[in-house]
């Protein structure tokens, strides 16, 4: 936080988290009020999920070769166009049909939204800053998590409809944009020649490359598919917990005050040692915890184990995260985290989708405890499939060699960089040993 420009990324990021995050509870609430459907709650994550699948490879190559800080405040002020629409539809009490057209909108939004914001931070900040920030943006995410559905539901009870919300969404959004101006990133090497259609598969050839990576990302993608029983939370708050519009603010909250306080943690302490079977056993937990919120009658144990599942999730998710930052180029940053965000649409809004089908056809208990066994089946699966990622102790290593051919000056900067990065972790270990 010394730094100014990551004190106005941080100020864009959280105020525009907290708007989305209420906008995700209200719409939510406001659906399922009017249909009484799973089907269309869970279709819902759909529409979110299908323009962020179908755009990346153009988002990515044009985040790569366009003005990060301008597409990431343009891309702000568009979330709060739609933010105002919705007030608007909410207020009218306009058809559910206007919702899934607006919500197709965001998810177009967010196609170019989310690769502009991970491939700007590294260029935001010093090196050896790079891997705290990572942890304090998790921690600033949790937070936005946990005080935007909280003041939703508050809202909605308050005025008894979602509007407002919307509205308020708006405003934290815009204001987002305005603070994505102030930013001051270094310079990047980009490419001068016009981008080829090769060049929109570099992202996923890279992915395909780093084993860590690719293992990594198959582990989110199918856990959080089976797991995806939040989308069940206003079935949960109505039907089987009865706690109304504010239990159900507390329960999509519950899980990421786990994590809040997981990034804490994580953010004071050395990176893992054993990164990858600490990636492994946070994600069978979360698939432990699914199964018990799945099975809960209680209030207090639903928020109990969505918050220890909250935890054991982030633990994955800054891994994940450092994974794909430290160990690809920065030339090629917009394209991967491109790539990142489809996988992380279709595990969070097509596992929705599945959760919502499922509850459908059987009951949402159901829903809930087999989405937590196929959970561990994943990490069965993936531990067999990826040794890699098995395998792999530190996070920060020596990303793979680039061909003479295709290599930048960017990437041979970035390249040495991580070698002596490298070069500090094994000399702190060295240090331990000696100590210990």
């Amino acid at each position: 936080m010394r730094e100014p420009n990551y004190r106005f990324y941080a100020m864009a990021f959280v105020t525009s988290s907290i708007g989305l995050q209420m906008l995700s509870t209200a719409i939510g609430w406001e659906v399922y009020e009017r249909t009484k459907s799973p089907f269309i709650l869970g279709a819902m994550g759909l529409a979110r999920a299908l323009p962020v699948i179908l755009l990346t490879l153009p988002a990515g190559t044009i985040v790569d070769g366009g003005d990060r800080k301008r597409i990431l405040s343009f891309t702000q002020f568009a979330f709060a166009l739609v933010a105002l629409s919705l007030a608007f539809a909410s207020w009218s009490a306009a058809p559910i049909s206007l919702f899934f057209v607006l919500l197709l909108v965001s998810g177009s939004i967010r196609s170019f939204n989310a690769p502009s914001r991970g491939a700007l931070l590294p260029s935001l900040l010093t090196p050896e800053r790079f891997e705290n920030a990572i942890a304090w943006q998790s921690g600033f995410f949790q937070f936005a998590a946990v005080a935007g559905p909280m003041i939703a539901g508050v809202v909605i009870a308050a005025l008894g409809g979602a509007w407002a919300v919307y509205a308020v969404t708006a405003v934290l959004c815009a204001a987002a944009g305005v603070a994505a101006l102030f930013l001051q990133p270094r310079p990047v090497v980009r490419q001068s020649a016009p981008p080829k259609l090769r060049d929109m598969f570099a992202g996923y050839q890279h992915i395909v490359r780093e084993k860590t990576i690719l293992g990594a990302l198959t582990l989110d993608l199918l856990a959080v598919l089976f797991g995806g029983a939040t989308a069940l939370l206003p079935i949960y708050a109505e039907e089987i917990l009865h706690c109304g519009p504010i239990g159900l603010g507390a329960l999509k909250a519950a899980p990421y005050v786990g994590a809040f306080l997981m990034a804490v943690w994580l953010a004071a302490r050395p990176m893992f040692r054993h990164a990858g079977r600490a990636l492994l056993w946070s994600v069978a937990l979360f698939g432990i915890t699914t199964i018990m919120f799945g099975l809960s009658t209680s209030l207090w144990v639903s928020l109990l184990a969505l918050a220890i599942g909250g935890a054991a999730d982030n633990i994955s998710v800054v891994i994940r995260h450092l994974l794909v930052q430290t160990r690809t180029p920065d030339d090629l940053r917009g394209r991967t985290a491109a790539v990142n965000s489809v996988f992380i649409e279709c595990s969070n809004e097509v596992g929705a989708f599945e959760s919502g089908l499922v509850a459908t056809w059987f009951t949402p208990v159901v829903s809930a405890v087999s989405g937590g066994i196929g959970t561990l089946a994943v990490v069965v699966f993936v531990a067999w499939a990826f040794p890699a990622l098995r395998r792999m102790k530190q996070v920060i290593e020596p990303i793979p060699l680039v061909p003479e051919s295709t290599r930048t000056a960017e990437t041979e900067v970035t390249r040495a960089r991580h070698e002596v990065r490298v070069a500090e972790y094994e000399e702190e270990d060295h240090r331990t040993a000696g100590s210990a």
